[in-house]
């Protein structure tokens, strides 16, 4: 199957060309809770969605610092679209760490483009039948599930015995039923609602073990290696996700810079908000942390790919130092918003004024449990004082 006429430059000049209409259609996605339907429909006509499909199967195959900076560019747009970007292509990533036959079926029915879902906390139960498992269960937070083409379910195997089995499986999307509970303060329009099945049955080469993909042990290796993409589960999908908050902090830079000409600070004689040493301390310190957040995916981007192009693994050391680094530069974009939020005035928590949802969503999203410093930390902290990391996701 042939790729589409377009390049990583190609790409990523249309989705920077795509900034105002997200950001202008911020509000009635947050008011209906998930996507207007143009935010995707342009993403698609971009080819974001071919970023991570392999080249063999029709899509781009972009390198990771290419998608790094596509997903950036759609936060710097809209928080709630470059989430749910950011999790239709790592997800699509995933699906090259399945057994060839599984890639065939989804990969090869996609015409180069696919959109992925995911409930990657095993909260279902999954039953070994001779030639699959049945799945039940529900699974919360599954973002970009309202128009997604396939979705991956973490569950646990059901055993006589004390064994921890937990499995990977990809199921339809449409299979799924879509609970109506996504009311919330923070990435509002990600529309990530619970999901759930009932006696799903799944064949076995859809199915893999958890282990075993996070570590890399599933996919063919006639075809990826030499490839270049082959990263590491969690590392490659923190390092994704973490673009959606650099992102989200430099809108959160221009738009409070774009509210500064003419803006005074209310009850002094300060005519001129941008005059003030106070402000412009923020302002660049807001600003320098975003830089050494960049800084910090530069290196991190650079380390993964070079040991993917040259078709190794990175070590646990390595790996543990790279979670904690993305889990700094997500802190860093979260403070770099809070600052400007600081000194932004009564008048910002106005709904009309687009940085309040930047504030709102940056907050929110920095909770996530594998993106949020707590764990990261600590790992890399156990590392540095001599102990192993005490955690499978790095």
């Amino acid at each position: 199957m042939a790729t589409v006429d377009i390049d990583s430059g190609t790409l990523r000049k249309a989705v920077r060309e795509l900034v105002p209409t997200l950001r202008a259609n911020g509000p009635a996605t947050e008011e209906r809770g998930w996507l207007v339907e143009e935010n995707i429909e342009l993403l698609e006509q971009a080819g974001v969605f071919r970023s991570a499909v392999p080249r063999r199967f029709g899509g781009l195959d972009l390198p990771l610092a290419d998608q790094h900076a596509v997903v950036a560019e759609i936060a710097r747009g809209c928080g709630s679209t470059g989430w749910v970007a950011n999790a239709w292509i790592s997800s699509a990533w995933i699906v090259s760490q399945y057994p060839d036959r599984a890639q065939e079926e989804i990969y090869g029915t996609s015409g180069g483009s696919l959109k992925v879902s995911g409930g990657f906390t095993p909260t279902g139960r999954a039953t070994r039948t001779e030639d699959g498992f049945v799945l039940n269960g529900g699974w919360r937070f599954n973002t970009g599930i309202r128009a997604a083409d396939w979705n991956i379910l973490a569950a646990l195997v059901e055993r006589s015995d004390d064994v921890h089995e937990e499995v990977y499986a990809i199921v339809p999307a449409s299979a799924m039923t879509l609970a109506d509970d996504w009311d919330v303060t923070a990435a509002a329009g990600t529309g990530s609602c619970t999901s759930s099945v009932k006696d799903l049955f799944v064949p076995a080469h859809r199915v893999v073990d958890g282990f075993e993909v996070l570590e890399g042990q599933v996919a063919d290796r006639a075809h990826t290696a030499g490839t270049g993409r082959e990263y590491g589960l969690t590392a490659y999908v923190m390092a994704l996700s973490a673009a959606a908050y650099i992102g989200m902090a430099r809108a959160g830079l221009e738009l409070f810079l774009d509210r500064l000409p003419g803006k005074s600070i209310a009850y002094t004689h300060w005519e001129e908000q941008r005059a003030h040493p106070h402000i412009q301390f923020q302002v660049a310190a807001a600003a320098n942390k975003i830089a050494a957040a960049q800084a910090l995916a530069d290196d991190w981007t650079l380390r993964m790919q070079g040991a993917a192009d040259a078709d190794e693994r990175l070590g646990v050391n390595d790996r543990v130092e790279i979670r904690s680094r993305i889990t700094y530069a997500v802190l860093l974009a979260k403070e770099a918003v809070d600052l400007l939020h600081s000194v932004s005035g009564a008048s910002v928590i106005q709904r009309a004024q687009p940085f309040q949802r930047v504030h709102r969503d940056i907050q929110g999203l920095a909770l996530h449990g594998l993106m949020a410093p707590l764990g990261g930390f600590e790992a890399y902290g156990r590392i540095l004082v001599g102990l192993d990391p005490d955690t499978e996701f790095f």
